[in-house]
């Protein structure tokens, strides 16, 4: 079965190139205004999610085409999910799709029932800080509900103290430890896994 690149895998960092230039209406500051949605990910949005991507370099990097296959179900497979961070919430509202993307971050896993794996988690830099890493891990989360799976996992690096101080709040116990797992630069890796059969917090 194949697999996507395992290294670097999902730092989660919030960081990468702002969406701003093709969304200039749309400030930071909306998202405490609640002005921002989180969406699947469609074929449109690659163009924002390569740009996000590819200006991080502790992001798992996947080629283009491993992007476009997110967007194809193939039966047998284990199912990617993709989701994005909307910032033209204008347009969702009157009820149809903008003509260019304005995602400001992204999330990506993969399920093989009962269990999802986290592997990818970023938010442009503009609009870092701001609860949107959460919002998105939420969302995972209720899917993974609504799927009547038993658990999420993920690895992060060890100095990334944000996304672990994140994934503890939101009820992610560590289950281990992969030394310098990680490369450029050698980062051991931190391992987390939420047990969904517990109440949500």
């Amino acid at each position: 079965m194949p697999r996507f690149s395992r290294k670097p895998a999902a730092d989660n960092r919030e960081f990468a190139s702002s969406p701003r230039a093709r969304c200039r209406r749309y400030d930071p500051k909306l998202e405490a205004q609640n002005r921002l949605s989180v969406r699947p990910a469609t074929i449109a949005d690659l163009p924002a999610i390569l740009k996000i991507e590819r200006q991080c370099s502790t992001a798992a990097h996947w080629s283009e085409q491993q992007y476009e296959e997110l967007f194809r179900t193939n039966e047998g497979e284990p199912r990617r999910f993709a989701l994005v961070l909307d910032a033209s919430s204008e347009g969702s509202e009157r009820g149809f799709e903008p003509a260019r993307s304005c995602a400001v971050g992204f999330l990506v896993a993969h399920h093989l029932h009962p269990e999802w794996e986290l592997e990818n988690l970023v938010v442009a830099p503009g609009f870092r800080r701001k609860g949107l890493a959460t919002q998105l891990l939420t969302a995972l989360l209720t899917r993974a509900r609504e799927t009547n799976s038993e658990s999420v996992f993920l690895e992060v690096r060890e100095s990334n103290q944000a996304a672990r101080a994140l994934y503890a709040r939101l009820g992610f116990e560590e289950t281990g430890r992969r030394r310098l797992y990680y490369a450029d630069p050698a980062d051991n890796a931190v391992l987390y896994r939420l047990d969904l059969a517990r109440p949500a917090t």
